[in-house]
Formats: C-alpha cells, structure tokens, sequence
C-alpha cells in the first residue's frame, strides 16, 4: 500500500504565466489533473491500466479557490487524494502549497468513469478488484465549497462564438477540460485582469463536443465580481456551464 496522499512538485513557467506574471488558471488546472493522473497511476486505478481495459476518467466537475497564485519560476506542491468513491462518481481533492507549507489554495474534482467503445459509464469500483477504495482518504480536510449548481437566466448576453481545431482535443477524442476553462476566462480583457485576480474558479462539463463544433459562450453577472457562462455547442447543445469569482 502507497500512502493514501500523494504530493507532487510543479514551477510555474514563464511561459505558463499572465502578463502579471502569476500562473495561467488553465495551466494550474494542467498541473492539477497531472497530479491527478500520476496519483492514480500508481496506485493500480489510473489512465495507464485503463488503456489496456478501454476505460477511462472523465472530468466531471472542478472547482478551485485560491488565495495567492504562483508566479513565474515558483516552485509550489500540489497534493492530492480520494475523498469518496462511488459507484459512477469519485470525488477528488487537492492542496496547492508553496515551498514554506503555506496553503495557496484548494481544488475539488468529481469524476466519472466510461467505456471508451460504448461512451457509456462503467462501475469504478469493478477496476482492479476495488482498489480505489483502499486509498479513500477521510481524514485530510478540503475547507473549500463543493461546486454548485450554477445558475443562469434565458437573459444571459452571448459574447463570443469559437470554431474548435486539433489542439483543442484530448487523448479521448473530445474537447481538452482545460481548454474550456481557457475559453471562459478569454472572456475578460487585459484591463480587466489587471484590476482583478480570479479567487474561484467552477466548471461543470455537461456533455462532449468535438473538433468541428461551433461554442458559443454566454456570459451573466449574478453578483458582485461573480459571473457564470454557458457554452453550448452546434445545435445549442448546453456542453458546459462555469462560475467565475474575482477579487
């Protein structure tokens, strides 16, 4: 038996960060889900074992609130662990923490898992006799919210549509997580992001799309610096749903 939590060492590249310097939200996201995929991975449940299977995680929900963001060239630590495993769905948290263990911030993940030749949902606990559950780690607090059901109005301004291409899709063949949450915060100019820091971040994937399709981003205010967008793609087919909180 590895230990429940996993921690693992990540730099903020340069090239990763903001004309301020701090760290792209996408490319935390990256940072998280490798976290993610290496904790997993070698505990007999992950990508690499799922291949063989014709399995795979899919990302379901993903929330991050930070208080401070790396900035260019800081080391930083992610941990990672399995809160609660589920028949369809397992919950998954993080903690992103600087070099002196102060807490930048939390994330917290749910996910799914499918038969990549039926696109169906498959039973995660059959995977690998259950050993999932042997990692459920109950005792490491994730202070953060859950994600909530994010709520918008038919009112909601559509702002921008975007064609999707090659770089967009992920090794299983739909749209990249991370790029959706790239498109979102695209929403926002350099003036804006030079008077504002994203303090939360929640995205909640619906449905699939895949290269081709035409998303198209509406984008409501529903509090003081709280917004929510809706990407639909082709259809109006409703593929994603975010809220974004700054400060």
């Amino acid at each position: 038996m590895m230990e429940k939590i996993g921690k693992y060492q990540f730099m903020a590249e340069p090239f990763h960060c903001d004309f301020n310097s701090r760290l792209l939200m996408g490319h935390l996201g990256n940072h998280l889900l490798n976290a993610a995929d290496f904790h997993s991975n070698d505990r007999g449940f992950g990508m690499i074992y799922l291949k063989t299977i014709n399995k795979a995680w899919v990302l379901s929900r993903l929330a991050v609130e930070m208080e401070y963001m790396p900035k260019a060239y800081d080391r930083f630590w992610v941990e990672t662990w399995v809160e609660t495993a589920m028949r369809f769905f397992t919950n998954r948290n993080f903690a992103i923490s600087g070099p002196d263990g102060q807490v930048y911030g939390y994330g917290r993940s749910v996910w799914a898992m499918i038969d990549t030749e039926t696109r169906q949902p498959h039973n995660l606990l059959e995977i690998n006799n259950g050993s999932i559950s042997d990692y459920i780690e109950r005792e490491k607090v994730c202070p953060i919210a859950k994600s909530s059901r994010v709520q918008m109005t038919p009112g909601a301004e559509l702002v921008r549509t975007i064609d999707t291409y090659y770089n967009d899709v992920d090794m299983n063949g739909h749209i990249n997580s991370v790029k959706y949450i790239e498109h979102v915060l695209d929403l926002w100019d350099l003036d804006w992001y030079s008077k504002h820091q994203i303090h939360r971040f929640e995205v909640a994937y619906v449905a699939e799309s895949h290269q081709g399709d035409r998303l198209s981003l509406y984008r409501e205010q529903t509090g003081e610096n709280e917004y929510c967008v809706r990407i639909c793609k082709t259809g109006d087919v409703e593929v994603v749903r975010s809220k974004v909180v700054f400060f």
